[in-house]
């Protein structure tokens, strides 16, 4: 038999000012092993049967529990069996999830494992509990057998009796009311707790990441993205948590998301509190109009079915799996990579995404990490969110603190709306300190700059702006929000490289940037050129353009000999791996100039534009884009043509302060100063 756990001074603290609302949530564990029930209805039975401090109590409440599972709950298998049993016995208990239907002008049940659609039930029922109609609820059934002459005994199932299994009331202020009990670590525990978590096997970090998760069910037209490895309880809080939020795990249509035309059938967006997608990656073959429509559903809660606009409240959550390490994903490719090309390369809808968090901070689920201490009643917690999304907190964050320059509108939108939930989660009552707020407020803004920094990787200009801040009111100092893993930056290393390895860079006409680092390599040979596979295009030709001037004026530059005598070896790594074409002759010129003299260009250097056959500088379109893109990974000097200078002040000052233009004019000149020469 397994010890005991000894309750803590939180758990006394709980019982005392939570009387009645809380559950030991290891017995919930002890049950839910043979039971496959969610874990609302266990609670509903262990807080009826198992409400005691006594152990012997909860040891004969347990086996209670047990029974009734075993005699009331019907498992699919047995619908038959139960059915016969109410046919028999004339009247029968038993739990079971009921929906109701309107067929003409009267209202039909059907319970999912008692496997009968045409159950008669009293109209009181469906005018108390509307959710009968939108989705079902789980409930405790008295149902009777009632053979009827003049139908012949067709459908002679009754419900006398229907109980839900939730909260029959719940009074929002005295919820927020006993909050005020506790302080905020205290508070913070109770809620790993109500979830199922040991706060002591936690970091203060990962908790912040776990109370995340519930901001779905408490914030309305909150939008949750969640990429991580296997194993970290990812949908758990849709699945068990609430019974007000719905997990879908592959495709889905736009009828069942919003609706059919005809206004008869509501969609999901309009029944539940949540609409949650897991695995992602299975998504792949969902219609493109589903995105399209979750897109306008996302930025406003609006969409069109039919001639009319249709809202709806639920949040969406989006869960998927990670294959590589973080380091990786960070390093050769962006963080969406893991979903399918139906939302990875859609960037209208990943802006509108208001959070991502980072799964690969989660810790896998171990028996350490589940606590034998009391937490919450699900049901009782979950009321307290569903009621809480009524209230709005997020003008909050303006009474000590202004929003930085680089968070535009949807940006505002979505750090507003998670401060706003996690309040609702951490500080129902109202009531925090500054530093407390600013807590909150940084967590929030980290969350939406790794949306937004995996989309200035992806290469479109508009998104380049993710230096986040706020200022404070009181004093004017200014603090900046990074991201852990620091999305994508030092791409450009602020160590020198080999000599033949430079950073080079290119923007096409619409604003997108390319970032190559350009590796080129030597051995004895005849003086030819020889390119990796991934080299092609504009950026074969430009390469090919520079070699050939190189070779024109080999021995003008003192380099007959050795180009004579020397096979090139050029691969060209995409940085941002956004596939862009670039056009990198001078890149390619001082390259070949490094590899050729053994010499390193200067560390922390990114080289710009592109030279014709004759050895002409062609000016960039634009500087703008590619030294926001240098900025922002790590370079410190970037080789600009003189042709160029004018440019160079249209871009920021931020950019001007952090990196040093050096200006060419002709290719021998660029790379003399490329070298340090």
């Amino acid at each position: 038999m397994s010890p005991i756990p000894q309750r803590d001074a939180l758990d006394d603290k709980l019982n005392l000012v939570f009387a009645g609302k809380v559950v030991r949530k290891d017995l919930v564990r002890k049950v839910k092993v043979g039971a496959n029930v969610p874990v609302f209805v266990l609670e509903y039975l262990l807080g009826k049967y198992c409400a005691s401090s006594d152990e012997m109590a909860i040891q004969m409440g347990l086996q209670v529990v047990n029974e009734t599972l075993a005699n009331n709950y019907i498992r699919p298998d047995e619908s038959m069996k139960a059915q016969s049993r109410v046919k028999e016995k004339g009247k029968y208990t038993f739990i079971d999830k009921v929906k109701v239907r309107l067929v003409d002008s009267q209202y039909w049940a059907s319970a999912v494992n008692f496997g009968n659609e045409w159950i008669h039930i009293p109209d009181n029922y469906v005018r108390d509990y509307e959710r009968l109609l939108t989705g079902g609820i789980w409930a405790q059934i008295d149902m009777r057998f009632e053979y009827d002459d003049e139908n012949k005994g067709k459908n002679p199932f009754w419900i006398d009796r229907l109980t839900p299994i939730q909260l029959a009331t719940f009074d929002l202020e005295e919820y927020r009311r006993l909050r005020a009990e506790f302080n905020s670590d205290e508070w913070l525990d109770v809620v790993m707790r109500s979830m199922g978590y040991e706060p002591e096997q936690l970091s203060r970090r990962q908790k912040f990441l776990f109370a995340v998760r519930l901001i779905p069910l408490t914030e309305r037209n909150y939008n949750l993205v969640e990429l991580g490895p296997r194993g970290t309880g990812k949908s758990y809080v849709i699945q068990e948590i609430s019974p007000y939020a719905a997990l879908l795990t592959g495709p889905t249509t736009v009828a069942n998301l919003f609706g059919h035309m005809n206004g008869r059938q509501k969609g999901m967006v309009m029944i539940w509190d949540v609409v949650g997608f897991d695995e992602v990656a299975d998504l792949q073959k969902m219609p493109k109009e589903v995105i399209t429509t979750m897109k306008t559903y996302c930025e406003s809660g609006t969409f069109q079915r039919g001639q009319e606009e249709a809202r709806g409240y639920a949040s969406i959550a989006m869960f998927g799996n990670t294959n590589q390490p973080i380091d990786v994903m960070v390093q050769t490719g962006h963080l969406f990579a893991p979903m399918p090309d139906v939302i990875r390369n859609d960037m209208a809808f990943i802006d509108r995404l208001h959070y991502y968090l980072p799964g690969w901070e989660i810790p896998k689920m171990h028996n350490a990490n589940f606590t034998d201490h009391y937490g919450f009643v699900v049901d009782y917690f979950a009321e307290a969110l569903k009621d809480l999304r009524k209230h709005n907190f997020t003008e909050v964050i303006d009474h000590h603190f202004a929003l930085g320059p680089h968070l535009n509108a949807r940006d505002r939108k979505a750090v507003r709306r998670t401060v706003s939930g996690l309040i609702k989660i951490l500080y129902p009552h109202g009531e925090l300190a500054r530093d407390e707020m600013a807590e909150l407020l940084e967590f929030a803004m980290e969350g939406r700059r790794r949306v937004k920094e995996q989309l200035k990787k992806m290469g479109s200009f508009e998104y380049y702006q993710t230096s986040f801040s706020y200022t404070l009111n009181e004093t004017g100092e200014e603090r900046h929000v990074g991201v852990p893993e620091q999305g994508g930056r030092d791409l450009i290393a602020p160590d020198p490289l080999p000599p033949g390895s430079v950073y080079t860079a290119s923007v096409s006409d619409d604003g997108t940037v390319g970032l190559f680092r350009l590796e080129v390599s030597t051995s004895g040979g005849t003086g030819k050129l020889k390119l990796s596979g991934g080299v092609a295009g504009q950026m074969k030709e430009s390469i090919q353009r520079a070699f050939n001037y190189l070779r024109t004026r080999m021995n003008e530059y003192g380099l007959g000999v050795e180009v004579d005598h020397t096979d090139f070896y050029v691969e060209a790594i995409d940085l941002l791996n956004n596939r862009q074409d670039c056009e990198i002759g001078v890149a390619m010129f001082a390259a070949c100039f490094s590899a050729i003299r053994k010499s390193p260009v200067q560390a922390g250097l990114l080289i710009l534009g592109d030279l014709s056959i004759q050895g002409n500088i062609k000016p960039l379109r634009s500087l703008t884009e590619p030294l926001q893109i240098a900025m922002d990974n790590g370079a410190r000097k970037a080789l600009i043509p003189i042709e160029n200078k004018r440019n160079f002040l249209d871009v920021s000052a931020d950019i001007m302060e952090r990196v040093d233009p050096i200006f060419y004019s002709d290719p021998k000149s660029g790379a003399f100063k490329a070298l340090g020469l």
